[in-house]
């Protein structure tokens, strides 16, 4: 009687409907039309219908959603039979609103799913990118590393090899340092010789000029010279007396 009453309530109310609200229902009538075109395109099966149902209900077990919907179930039809809840235009309008929701719901879930779904994708490519960068950027940082691991062998044979260079480039200092010193000791000792040369020459110089003056002088001498003559007259007559005999 209540669902009689409450259609008849709608009819008289659909008659006496303002022009405004016509125009309103005429604009949202291709809506539910067009969605539902496209709900016809792409019509899910009865068996993801029913495991949508499912899902949508509370409750983590089949157990639990059966539970809930006989609950409703019950205590709806305890409020109708009780008269506690008595259907009217308001329940109407309710039905009316929830179906137009649900159409809306059903025809606006198709493009944001898409756009989150490229929403997802697009930040799931830049994390994806960011992700392969660091990774390429950590393996290239462990490529480096690892070419460096010789590091300790190749400084250590290095420091060998400056050890003996330090090492030899003393010896080849000392070297020079004892060649220097031997060609100083050299040329001093050089120097010298040709001192006591130029010094034996002069003293020679000096003997012979003094012999020489020595026997200039005597010979400049009267006695001497008469010594000398005598002498000489001596022997040639030594020599005309040996001749003779």
């Amino acid at each position: 009687m209540a669902f009689r009453l409450a259609a008849q309530r709608s009819s008289s109310l659909s008659r006496v409907a303002s022009p405004a609200a016509r125009v309103l229902s005429a604009r949202l009538a291709p809506a539910p039309a067009a969605a539902s075109v496209r709900f016809y395109s792409d019509k899910p099966s009865p068996e993801a219908k029913a495991s949508s149902l499912l899902d949508a209900l509370p409750g983590n077990s089949l157990i639990s959603k059966t539970g809930w919907v006989t609950l409703g179930t019950g205590a709806t039809a305890l409020a109708v039979s009780n008269e506690l809840y008595v259907a009217n235009e308001e329940t109407v309008i309710a039905v009316g609103f929830l179906v137009f929701a649900t159409l809306v719901g059903r025809a606006v879930t198709g493009p944001y799913k898409e756009w989150a779904d490229s929403q997802i994708e697009k930040i799931g490519g830049i994390l994806n990118g960011a992700r392969k960068e660091h990774t390429d950027a950590v393996q290239a940082r462990i490529d480096s590393v690892s070419q460096q691991k010789d590091v300790v062998d190749i400084t250590k044979s290095l420091y060998s090899i400056a050890k003996e260079t330090a090492q030899t480039e003393k010896e080849v200092f000392e070297l020079s340092q004892r060649t220097k010193i031997a060609s100083e000791v050299k040329a001093v000792l050089d120097s010298w010789v040709r001192f006591e040369a130029q010094e034996r020459e002069a003293e020679q110089r000096l003997l012979t000029e003094a012999v020489v003056r020595k026997v200039q002088d005597a010979l400049n001498d009267d006695k001497m010279q008469k010594q000398i003559l005598d002498n000489a007259i001596a022997e040639v007559e030594q020599l005309v007396k040996a001749k003779k005999l």
